[in-house]
């Protein structure tokens, strides 16, 4: 079973005989299919299936010589709704199946993004006509937690905000400026990060940490693309898997000015959602890049 199957709403789907039926139910009564002739003659085939506005399964495979449909392999995937970025994006290819994860570098969360890449077939398709391995485009990232609880904000008065609002701007600038050789951009940022990690050092002896730490976005475990994120509410709706009527958390939040929907089973989020509180969870972070 797909690790995050629950958080689309089949988190009662323990056996193979149960999954066979939503994976037909998928391809006899699919709402979107995409079809791409590859180099060797064979077509790559996905059937979408909506089990709300936003959430459903995914099925992947070939049609043979014989035109049967060979099954390959399917994933849950959610739509996220906000553009996150527009940067240079790489894409890069799975070693074991005809999978693609793409990778930017974000200077407001400090690390290399790392997602799966949801429209693998417009991709295909686009990298016939060029060279596509490495584009600028806008990217839609979403997210799906297999179990998150909800925290109280930071109090912080208005002061603080807009401060904090300077200081996330001018860091930005000048990681910016370093990666195009700025020594003193390099210097600048060095001692900021050797004063937090003092200040940090210092109050983690009397605070818990996530009275110091706002938000974050950081890897799990040993998959690459896989997240444990903390960030601020922006928005919150829910959907209903209209098969199995089991209720989803569709929560929009900001992680360090990134902004990524997420989506949760109700049953495994440990608190009630609300704006301005925040999330905590492990997600796994799909995205779809805008090749057109």
């Amino acid at each position: 079973m797909h690790n995050f199957l629950r958080a689309v709403g089949f988190r009662d789907i323990h056996k193979r005989s149960e999954l066979k039926k939503v994976l037909k139910r998928t391809l006899v009564d699919s709402d979107e299919k995409q079809y791409v002739t590859l180099g060797d003659d064979s077509i790559a085939v996905e059937y979408r299936k909506d089990f709300s506005s936003s959430l459903g399964l995914c099925v992947c495979g070939e049609f043979s010589d014989s035109a049967d449909f060979d099954y390959e392999f399917y994933y849950p995937y959610f739509k996220g709704r906000y553009v996150s970025t527009n940067a240079e994006i790489a894409i890069e290819r799975h070693s074991e199946k005809e999978t693609y994860a793409g990778v930017f570098d974000d200077s407001r969360v400090g690390i290399s993004i790392i997602f799966y890449l949801q429209n693998r077939l417009d991709f295909l398709k686009a990298s016939m006509k060029s060279d596509i391995y490495e584009i600028r485009a806008s990217v839609i990232l979403s997210a799906l937690a297999s179990s998150g609880s909800i925290m109280l904000p930071i109090k912080k008065n208005q002061r603080q905000i807009q401060n904090y609002k300077k200081d996330i701007i001018n860091r930005n600038n000048l990681i910016m400026a370093a990666r195009q050789g700025d020594e003193d951009a390099m210097e600048t940022l060095t001692l900021e990060d050797i004063d937090t990690y003092s200040a940090i050092s210092r109050k983690i002896l009397d605070e818990d940490v996530f009275s110091l730490v706002d938000t974050y976005l950081m890897p799990y475990g040993v998959e690459c693309d896989l997240y444990s994120i903390l960030g601020e509410i922006l928005e919150i709706h829910e959907e209903i898997n209209n098969l199995t009527n089991e209720l989803i958390y569709i929560i929009t939040l900001n992680c360090n000015d990134l902004i990524v929907d997420v989506c949760i089973n109700r049953k495994d989020l440990v608190g009630e959602p609300a704006k301005g509180r925040r999330f905590k969870g492990t997600v796994w972070l799909q995205g779809r890049v805008g090749f057109e």
